[in-house]
Order: structure tokens, then sequence, then C-alpha cells
């Protein structure tokens, strides 16, 4: 699993010129799901997304957890974060979990979010879509944790 974290004083997800997700202070989340990701990968994302002291105190030093200051989410799917231009012009993206993998721990990272109480809003899934955010600091962070198992070929 890729994730990338921008901080945001604002942010939101455009699909067909509507607006189908949003947040204010908080984070913009892209989730890349990878060949042998699992429940297991999901539930350390949704923790580290959690609690990572990413957010200033009153003093301006990074000390505070998304849950600390109470911040939103937006997440969005992005299977390109798995994709391998190391050869080449094209980038190869054979280590993106399939659409069904990756959707179905998709939902359940977001599923996850909610249930330790954060507010999220979403992309939708594999749709073309416009994001728009403000990164506050700016703050950019990865996160990987892979598992990945190449298919057959």
């Amino acid at each position: 699993m890729r994730v990338v974290l921008q901080r945001v004083s604002r942010a939101q997800v455009t699909v067909a010129e509507r607006v189908v997700g949003k947040i204010d202070h908080g984070l913009l989340i892209l989730l890349g799901v990878g060949h042998g990701d699992t429940e297991a990968e999901i539930e350390w994302g949704v923790q580290k997304v959690c609690e990572l002291r990413i957010f200033s105190d009153s003093e301006g030093k990074m000390n505070l957890s998304l849950e600390d200051v109470r911040g939103g989410a937006l997440v969005v799917s992005q299977f390109t974060l798995y994709g391998d231009a190391r050869k080449g012009r094209r980038p190869s993206f054979v280590d993106a979990a399939p659409p069904d993998v990756a959707e179905r721990l998709y939902e359940l990272f977001v599923e996850k979010l909610r249930q330790r109480g954060v507010e999220t809003a979403t992309g939708i899934f594999g749709a073309k879509m416009q994001v728009e955010l403000v990164n506050d600091g700016p703050v950019t962070m990865v996160l990987e944790k892979s598992r990945i198992e190449r298919p057959e070929t």
C-alpha cells in the first residue's frame, strides 16, 4: 500500500463538473493498493494516518495528529502511485492491485477511518477526477507498507 498524505487547509474532488467530496482542515489522502495487499496493510495505514503527528501545536511544532485536531480526510484512489517508470517512456502499472481488489480495500480504508470518528469524504473509485487542494505548510508525506507479489505472466 502506498499513501501520499498532504496536510490541507481545504481540498475537494470533482467528477463531471460536480463536487463529490470536500473537506476543510485535514488530510488529502491519495491511496494506492498493490498486489498482495490485505486488510493488515489497510489497518496499518489507517492507524498511521490517524496518529501521525504532522499538525502544529500551539508552539508551531508538528506534535498533533489528525485525530487530535479533529481534521477531515479526503480519500482518493490512485493506482498511478504504483507506476514504475524506470524503463522506457510509458509507466508500467503491473504492481497495482486489480480493480476489484483495490476497490474493496479502498472502501475498507474509508470505512475504518469513519469508525475512528474521522469525518471522511471520498472521490469516486475509477472515475476521472479533478482534485483541488491548498497544501498547508506545505506538508506532504509518503507512507508505504508493501507486500507486492507480482502476478504470474
